[in-house]
């Protein structure tokens, strides 16, 4: 059963930069409820505002104009260091670009966010190795990622991201480095954590993933240009009204 309120609400939000004396808006009045359990994909075009986006969700930047509310906490009144503490524990992160430390092996990169909040390394590590095993990578514990193919990569990134049992899922592109079967396999793995109930947000420029998601949105010019359900989410609400056979 979803929560009542939405663990993540968007109301108005601007966001606005100066370049010399002239405002560029990025985002411009964007407002957007995702409930504990969705699966969202926000799709749109280079330059359309979805990095934007997904830095003032996860607690990396704060609204111009407008108000974010995520996990009960309004993050346009914290302080840099309360951001942080607020990203920590709720956002786990999946980027491109995976954004792991070249000089740690999978083990290390993974127990790094617990280490950051003051767990020791045996703490860290024992849950890091689980997680690991998760994401089927229980034999790459000691390998650097400058020894592991990019779907290996990704689904240390993966497990990074679960390390701190956030409440969200954000993935920037998460298949964007990626050959279409390692793609699909990291796609499906994030699915299967939405399907146990992880809340999962996807930013992507690719229709056909955008596709996937129960919950779909465009965005152009920094605006949300449509909000709809995918046929999935359909045929669910019809069965549900199924009455059952006929005796």
């Amino acid at each position: 059963m979803k929560h009542t309120k939405p663990i993540l609400d968007l109301k108005d939000v601007w966001k606005v930069y100066l370049a010399g004396d002239i405002e560029v808006p990025a985002i411009r009045g964007v407002s957007l409820e995702v409930e504990a359990g969705d699966y969202v994909s926000i799709n749109g075009p280079s330059g359309s505002g979805k990095s934007t986006l997904l830095n003032m969700i996860g607690c990396l930047d704060t609204p111009t104009d407008g108000k974010i509310r995520l996990g009960g906490y309004d993050i346009e009144t914290l302080s840099e260091d309360e951001l942080a503490a607020v990203r920590r524990k709720l956002v786990g992160f999946v980027f491109q670009t995976f954004n792991l430390m070249p000089s740690l092996s999978a083990l290390e990169n993974v127990a790094l966010p617990m280490r950051f909040d003051g767990f020791s390394r045996k703490e860290a590590e024992e849950k890091a190795r689980i997680l690991l095993e998760l994401v089927n990578l229980e034999h790459r514990l000691r390998n650097k990622p400058g020894e592991m193919s990019g779907g290996e990569r990704q689904r240390v990134a993966i497990a990074r991201a679960l390390i701190n049992d956030p409440s969200i899922i954000l993935a920037d592109e998460p298949t964007g480095n990626l050959d279409t079967t390692s793609g699909a396999k990291v796609i499906d793995m994030l699915e299967r954590l939405n399907a146990q109930g992880m809340t999962l947000i996807i930013i992507t420029h690719d229709p056909e993933l955008s596709e996937r998601a129960e919950k779909r949105l465009h965005i152009v010019d920094g605006k949300l240009t449509s909000d709809y359900k995918t046929k999935r989410k359909e045929i669910y609400s019809q069965i549900l009204k199924c009455k059952g056979p006929k005796k």
